[in-house]
């Protein structure tokens, strides 16, 4: 069954304390996911809008790819492409951004073409509630729903956020964010907070620390893999959710029950597994030269890694 992102598509420059620096390289929420998901399940449907200024060689390192559909994608005249630049500090968990260059991203969204709208499985990629709200209601045959967020719209838009918690299946966001959206502080009060508001599973990223899974049937928390070459950690969440939203359509297509808690257990750890190899390299260039049996290696270890007795 077709899986579907809603998101951005972007240009980065991203600066690092021991890898130098990349300029102009291909970014957003959409492009990190959809590759991401690519290693689980397909199609993965593509919703987003760029500039007429999107150069033709970065569209080409989306479609390498398989089993990505770009045809949601508009290209617009006259308007410019998302564009972010960010420095990171020494020890790669903190950065400070550069510039950001909104283009497309303030304008309308764009519209679900009519052949997605039979999309079973959909992503909400960080954007403001009201946006997701309208992309949400454009997918009338969805059987799993989650969306991303962040602190700017916890902090503007929260009571649109509040009615887009009562229409999805599951909530991905950080510590801090969860804490700032309940006023709990500790991560399980919080996220047990979030599912009062209407989410089945709720999914609190705590970066190099791993994250807390909280579901009506129960709690589990996952480290991350110790990954020893980073280099770029742009992206990683939404690889992350790339991983667990293709896993989940995966074994939806299955017929395993996607918000079950084994089901959305497993998927964050492939989930995991994805994210560290993607923060090997900038932007795509480790997930292109991926494989399914480099997952399978690292997804072993990680197993072993995290199995007791």
């Amino acid at each position: 069954m077709p899986l579907i992102v809603t998101g951005t598509i972007g240009i980065d420059t991203v600066y690092t304390p021991d890898h130098g620096h990349r300029e102009n390289v291909l970014g957003g929420s959409c492009t990190y996911f959809a590759a991401a998901a690519s290693f689980y399940c397909e199609p993965i449907r593509i919703v987003a809008a760029v500039g007429e200024d999107f150069p033709d060689e970065l569209r080409k390192t989306m479609e390498q790819f398989k089993g990505v559909d770009h045809s949601g994608l508009e290209v617009r005249k006259g308007s410019k492409t998302f564009r972010w630049g960010g420095k990171y500090m020494e020890n790669m968990d903190q950065r400070e951004t550069l510039y950001t260059d909104l283009g497309v991203v303030a304008e309308e969204p764009p519209v679900v073409p009519e052949q997605f709208r039979d999309s079973k499985y959909v992503f909400l990629a960080n954007t403001h509630p009201s946006v997701q709200l309208g992309l949400l209601e454009q997918l009338p045959q969805r059987k799993l729903a989650v969306a991303d967020t962040m602190d700017l719209w916890i902090d503007t838009a929260k009571p649109e956020l509040m009615q887009l918690c009562e229409k999805i299946d599951g909530l991905v966001l950080n510590f801090d964010e969860a804490e700032q959206l309940t006023g709990k502080r500790n991560p399980v009060t919080a996220a047990r907070h979030i599912l009062e508001m209407g989410p089945k599973f709720v999914v609190i990223k705590k970066g190099e620390h791993g994250c807390i899974i909280v579901h009506k049937d129960g709690i589990s928390a996952l480290p991350a893999f110790p990954t020893e070459n980073v280099v770029d950690p742009t992206g990683a969440g939404d690889s992350f959710a790339g991983g667990m939203m293709g896993s989940l359509a995966r074994e939806g297509d299955a017929g395993v029950d996607p918000t079950s808690f084994d089901a959305i257990h497993r998927a964050v750890a492939h989930g995991t597994i994805i994210a560290s190899y993607n923060i090997e390299s900038f932007s795509l260039d480790r997930l292109a030269t991926l494989t399914s049996h480099d997952l399978d290696v690292r997804f072993d270890e990680f197993s072993r890694m995290t199995r007791i007795g």
